[in-house]
C-alpha cells in the first residue's frame, strides 16, 4: 500500500523570541514492511538542519531559530510503501534489549487501578501472546477512544483508565503500564494511520504499543481500534511513553498540527487543523 503523509506543525512562540533550539522527530525509518519512497521536512525559518539519532535510534533533527519571530512552522512529507506483516515489527533499529521497556515512567506508573485492571486479564501466564491479545481486548472495552490530539498532552495510564475516554496516546499509555505490569516488555510508539479505501477522513497522527514476545519478537497492537498493526500504519518513533516520542520539543507556546495520511489511490482532500497544547 502507498501512502502520502502530509504533516505540518505550527507554534507560537513569545513574541520577540530571539534563539530557541528544536528538536523535531518527524523521519520515519525503513523496516520490514515499510519502505520510505520520499521524504522531506521543509521549516518557516531560515536555518540549517542537523540530522542525528537519539537513544532509541528515532530519526531527528534539531535546530535553532533566529529571531525576533512569533511563529514557527514545520512540515514534513513524503510517501511512504507498506505491507501486510500481521503485526509483527522486524528490522528496526534495536538498541536496547526487550528488557528495558519493562521500564516504567511518570506517564505508565501501575497505580492500584492499573495493576488490579492488569491482574483481571484472563489469559494463562505462559502464554504471553493470549495476554497481550487478551489486554489489548479489555481495554478496548474499558477505555473508549476519545477526539483528541494523538501527539499533543495525552492522559497518563491511571486517568485514561479512570476517565473511561482518551486519546489514543492515552489508551497505548494504559497498555504499557499493564503490559509491563504482567512482565511483559512493551513499548510507545507514534507514526500515521491511513484512511482506508474510500472511507470518509484524511488519517491521521496516531500512537500504539508494540509488545515483546520470546521467541517471537515485537508485535503491534493498537487497544483503540482492537487490532494488530496492518499497512495501514506508517511507525514514526518508539520510546517507553508519548513525552518520549513527542515530533517536536521545544520552549515555545500552543501548536496547532494539520495532518493527512492517504491511501495512493485516493484524492486528496484539504485537510482538517487541530489546536493542542505543547508536551
Amino acid at each position: 500500500m502507498r501512502i502520502r503523509i502530509r504533516h505540518e506543525i505550527i507554534q507560537r512562540l513569545d513574541p520577540g523570541t530571539r534563539n530557541m533550539a528544536v528538536t523535531v522527530r518527524l523521519t520515519p525509518r525503513a523496516h520490514e514492511g515499510q519502505f520510505i519512497l520520499r521524504w522531506a521536512l521543509d521549516l518557516s525559518t531560515d536555518c540549517r538542519l542537523s540530522p542525528q539519532e537519539d537513544a532509541f535510534g528515532n530519526l531527528c533533527h534539531t535546530f535553532s531559530v533566529d529571531g525576533p519571530t512569533d511563529r514557527l512552522a514545520v512540515i514534513a512529507e513524503g510517501e511512504v510503501e507498506t505491507q501486510d506483516t500481521t503485526g509483527f515489527v522486524r528490522g528496526t533499529v534495536e538498541r536496547f534489549p526487550p528488557s528495558l521497556f519493562m521500564r516504567q515512567t511518570d506517564l505508565t506508573e501501575p497505580t492500584a487501578a492499573v495493576a488490579a485492571f492488569a491482574a483481571a486479564i484472563e489469559a494463562p501466564a505462559e502464554e504471553p501472546l493470549a495476554r497481550l491479545h487478551a489486554l489489548m481486548v479489555a481495554l478496548h472495552g474499558e477505555v473508549a477512544e476519545a477526539e483528541g490530539p494523538a501527539m499533543g498532552d495525552p492522559l497518563g495510564a491511571a486517568a485514561a483508565l479512570e476517565a473511561g475516554r482518551a486519546c489514543s496516546a492515552g489508551i497505548a499509555h494504559v497498555f504499557t503500564a499493564a503490559a509491563r505490569h504482567l512482565g511483559l516488555p512493551a513499548r510507545h510508539i507514534s507514526g500515521y494511520l491511513a484512511r482506508e479505501g474510500d472511507a470518509e477522513g484524511e488519517g491521521s497522527a496516531r500512537h500504539w504499543a508494540e509488545a515483546y514476545v520470546p521467541k517471537m519478537g515485537w508485535i503491534a497492537f493498537d487497544p483503540g481500534r482492537n487490532l494488530c498493526g496492518t499497512e495501514h500504519y506508517v511507525r514514526l518513533a518508539v520510546g517507553l511513553d508519548a513525552l518520549g516520542v513527542a515530533p517536536l520539543r521545544s520552549t515555545g507556546l500552543d501548536l496547532e498540527e494539520t495532518v493527512s495520511a492517504l491511501d495512493g489511490r485516493a484524492p486528496m482532500k484539504a485537510a482538517q487543523a487541530q489546536s493542542q497544547g505543547q508536551n
